[in-house]
């Protein structure tokens, strides 16, 4: 019993912020995304909010835009003028249609179709550029993997030892498949345990073809779960960089985050993957704690790569959703008209309940993993 009230102790405290932290920034961008496009555009912003419920603080701008931070750190929400509620569904009141010229101006319904598709998608815009910069910026400090890989260190009695594998070792292919970066070689040695791999290197300026079988291995994933994978038992070498390559070494992150969020998803839809991966705030929030604990550099890590993750499902076309807003507007631009306030609304309703259902179905998948209570 102590180690249990221990353990939900230790997520509350640590877990707990770390996770208001990691989401009140990439909230923040994402918000600030889609309001910096409006004011471009000449929108009235009513309310910048980071958070949902009542307002625990706030202040008005020369403008007339509430900034505020509420209680409920789980998103947040810019409200226009002419937005009928948070989600930016338009308001189609008798007030907003009886309203002047100059009202008018400031409403976002009101503005043209593609200003409005901007300030939609400059959101997850915003999310996968704070990605890059902070990629950017943690390779700048620490390095980034050297490419093709150099291996750093080979572990003792492991599967590159026995295969003749050595410190130093640039690793060019593996059964005839380039290996641009570190993380292809990964994905390769993961699945395939207990299977002969032909490794090409350069050593010492000459090439070299050595045969290594992945020693088959059952690590715990950082979402709690047990999974068997194949281990060669390398480290790759760390390189200095300057600016324009740690720039394109972030951009080159956020894709490679992009890409394999998409195949998860792809192969989670066929049937090949198991939806019982995906994590919500609980889930976050024990992540967010564990990355805490290896240092402020690990948290920021996670921090880009939940960036990446928020702007990508924003951009999904479900009502609610910026990817919502957008497939409406898609609508409208082949129609010649807005779609009708009816089937908005019930999109509207369809996106709402299927993300709370969403939301719901992760919150489980984490209270059956971590149990935190």
């Amino acid at each position: 019993m102590p180690s249990v009230f221990g353990d939900f102790f230790s997520w509350l405290s640590v877990g707990v912020p770390a996770f208001v932290f990691v989401i009140t920034i990439v909230v923040f961008f994402h918000e600030l995304g889609h309001f910096a496009v409006a004011r471009f555009f000449n929108v009235t912003v009513r309310v910048f909010s980071v958070g949902f419920g009542r307002e625990l603080i706030g202040w008005t701008d020369r403008k007339g835009t509430r900034w505020k931070i509420s209680i409920l750190p789980l998103g947040g929400y810019v409200k226009f003028a002419g937005d009928a509620d948070v989600s930016s569904r338009p308001d189609n009141s008798e007030a907003t249609k009886e309203a002047s010229a100059e009202e008018r101006a400031g409403m976002l319904q009101f503005k043209p179709l593609y200003q409005r598709a901007l300030v939609a998608v400059a959101g997850p815009l915003a999310n996968f550029l704070l990605a890059i910069v902070v990629f950017s910026a943690l390779f700048m400090i620490t390095g980034k993997p050297a490419q093709p890989p150099i291996i750093d260190q080979v572990m003792a009695g492991s599967a590159a030892e026995a295969a003749g594998l050595q410190q130093g070792d640039i690793i060019h292919s593996v059964n005839g498949e380039e290996i641009a970066a570190f993380r292809d070689l990964q994905m390769i040695v993961r699945e395939s345990a207990g299977q002969q791999l032909r490794i090409m290197v350069t050593r010492a300026g000459q090439d070299i073809v050595l045969d290594a079988t992945p020693r088959a291995v059952e690590i715990e994933t950082i979402l709690g779960d047990t999974e068997t994978i194949g281990r060669l038992g390398i480290t790759d070498a760390i390189v200095p960089v300057g600016v324009f390559e740690a720039v394109a070494g972030g951009v080159d992150q956020t894709w490679f985050i992009l890409e394999t969020t998409l195949y998860y998803l792809g192969q989670m839809i066929i049937g090949q993957a198991s939806p019982d991966q995906l994590s919500g705030p609980i889930g976050i929030a024990k992540i967010s704690g564990d990355v805490a604990a290896l240092g402020f550099l690990a948290l920021l890590d996670l921090m880009a790569l939940i960036s990446v993750s928020i702007g990508l499902i924003n951009l999904f076309p479900i009502p609610i959703l910026d990817g919502g807003h957008l497939l409406y507007y898609g609508c409208e631009a082949i129609l010649g008209r807005p779609l009708g306030e009816r089937a908005q609304e019930l999109g509207f309703r369809f996106g709402l309940a299927f993300v709370l259902c969403l939301m719901l179905f992760a919150t489980f998948n984490d209270l059956i993993r971590f149990n935190p209570f």
